[in-house]
């Protein structure tokens, strides 16, 4: 078997609805897109536990922000911080 690859992948049709993942199943994580002016960098920052702020560090030079989160919220995902 010369020819033959060093592996076999078998693939079946699937016929019906795929099964459902086993486990606890997590929310995606709620972020917003933060550029620190102080090094230039942009990363994300993620909301906290309680869900009342967006808090993260520079990964650069480690500034902290915290961005709370208000009761109309905004649109937009993208700040700067200075």
């Amino acid at each position: 078997m010369a020819n033959e690859p060093p592996y076999y992948l078998d693939i079946k049709g699937i016929e019906g609805e795929p099964p459902e993942p086993e486990g606890p199943q997590r929310d995606p994580r709620r972020w917003i897109g933060v550029r620190f002016e102080c090094c230039g960098v942009y990363t994300r920052i993620y909301k906290n536990k309680e869900g009342t702020a967006y808090e993260g560090n520079c990964p650069k030079c480690l500034r902290s922000v915290r961005v709370r989160v208000g009761p109309g919220g905004t649109t937009h995902r993208m700040f700067k911080a200075k």
